[in-house]
């Protein structure tokens, strides 16, 4: 009896070094992995790789949590609180400048859904055209720092346009005329709230207008999860692989996964959102370190950061 628990116990420790998955072995590891903000189509691929068995085929049981706030993710991982949760760029670049233990380890949605938004009726074709406008921002300093860049880009001075904070909600006030453009607002959410009120929209993407391309939404865990359980982290990251890949091969049965556990949002505005979504999914949860090294040098030099990060540190890429 000794020697078959000490031959159980090495099996463990040979599955566990070479990373192998523990539901070879029966068990299921509970993990949490806690949602940047309130479940939407953004976050179909996770529940798509819960309810098909991806993460389970990985050995782990993984419950996803929505947060209270959201920052809550961030600090509950940095914490070791929850294992892993979803994050946006900015945030962690941002923590980790602050010596907070937080890694992305994949990407979940490519590029910036955030984007300046504006009524077609304003005739505005190109950024220049926002001189002397009234511009509304949802989240101080990053939105109002993003919109300099993008009206440095165009040529415009501070003094040849005016911010203020109106919150995240972001839609009466470009409707009502308030403002004439506010950033912060999502193309595939804020955009299409606006079409199903009859109204025609506009965006200035500002990936395409003076900022660095970045990841919008991202995978992050803590650093000493990665050192001390790579087999979980990589588990983790195999099973949500699975889940993209079956969305956008199955979009329809995606959605529906998604609905089944959240009834509540089956109408045309979500509709609509996962279906403006699915692109950002392609390449996920690939994630490049230069993309991060850039955008990194972006914040630093536009004082969003005191101090830059080794990249090491900031990303874990697969065989890293």
């Amino acid at each position: 009896m000794k020697s078959l628990t000490k031959l159980n116990a090495f099996c463990l420790c040979v599955f566990i070094t070479l990373g192998w998955p523990l539901w070879s072995l029966g068990a299921d590891k509970k993990v949490h992995c806690m949602l940047d903000w309130f479940p939407n189509p953004d976050h179909v691929p996770l529940y798509v790789a819960q309810n098909e068995g991806f993460f389970a085929k990985e050995g782990l049981d993984v419950d996803l949590m929505v947060p209270a706030d959201p920052h809550d993710a961030l600090k509950l991982v940095a914490a070791q609180k929850v294992e892993f949760a979803i994050s946006y760029q900015p945030s962690v670049i941002i923590a980790r400048s602050q010596g907070l233990p937080v890694t992305s380890i994949g990407a979940l949605v490519q590029h910036p859904l955030s984007t300046i938004l504006f009524l077609k009726s304003s005739g505005f074709k190109t950024p220049a055209d926002l001189k002397g406008k009234k511009i509304g921002y949802s989240i101080a300093p990053l939105y109002q720092v993003l919109f300099e860049a993008v009206a440095e880009n165009a040529g415009l001075k501070p003094s040849d346009y005016k911010m203020y904070r109106v919150g995240f909600n972001l839609v009466p006030p470009l409707l009502t005329g308030q403002m004439d453009a506010v950033i912060g607002a999502f193309r595939n959410y804020e955009a299409i709230q606006i079409e199903l009120e009859g109204k025609e929209v506009g965006i200035f993407p500002l990936e395409e207008n003076g900022v660095p391309d970045f990841y919008e939404l991202v995978i992050i865990t803590n650093t000493k999860r990665i050192e001390e359980d790579p087999a979980t982290v990589r588990g983790f990251m195999r099973g949500l692989s699975r889940g993209i890949q079956e969305t956008l091969a199955q979009p329809k049965k995606a959605f529906e996964i998604f609905l089944k556990q959240h009834a509540d949002l089956r109408n045309e505005l979500n509709r609509r959102s996962f279906e403006a979504t699915l692109p950002f999914f392609k390449g996920s949860p690939h994630q490049e370190s230069g993309r991060w090294e850039i955008f990194q040098q972006f914040m630093l030099n536009r004082g969003l950061i005191k101090k830059a990060s080794p990249i090491r540190e900031l990303v874990w890429e697969e065989g890293s």
